[in-house]
């Protein structure tokens, strides 16, 4: 089963290559809407937990905050489809370091951010070990609240 499974990805990747020219822009506009989904998940995310950690200042700034996100992820996006629509000019120089630092890059960073906020934010690492998940929070807050 593993030999013609190879034989097809070898023979997709050909087709690929001859037609480079044809998959360049497909390709840099898969890696533009990735970048605007990943990071733009990301930024939810931290607008959420910067919404629950300091309200005040959140509510104050949250016009400011939210247009900042946005043109983050749309400059984050945008500058890796273009930067992987340049590395996939040339089919001789395949692999491209450029493609492939952008898209590790581009991998990397929603997860770094993430993975930085959470510390930050005293929550733990990407996958929290010791923290009840949802009804069992609550129900352990109610435990912990005096009864009047």
């Amino acid at each position: 089963m593993i030999t013609p499974l190879g034989i097809l990805a070898v023979n997709a990747s050909a087709f690929v290559m001859n037609h480079l020219a044809y998959f360049r822009m497909g390709i840099a506009a898969c890696a533009l809407i990735s970048g605007l989904v990943l990071n733009g998940l990301t930024a939810w995310w931290l607008l959420r937990l910067v919404s629950r950690t300091a309200p005040p200042l959140y509510r104050e700034y949250r016009y400011w905050a939210v247009g900042g996100a946005v043109a983050i992820v749309i400059l984050t996006a945008a500058a890796g489809g273009y930067l992987t629509y340049l590395g996939l000019n040339d089919p001789q120089r395949l692999p491209d370091p450029l493609s492939v630092v952008v898209a590790t890059v581009a991998l990397a960073l929603p997860f770094a951010i993430s993975l930085a906020a959470r510390r930050w934010a005293g929550l733990g690492g990407i996958i929290p070990v010791d923290e009840p998940a949802g009804k069992d929070r609550m129900a352990q807050r109610s435990r912990l609240r005096p009864r009047t």
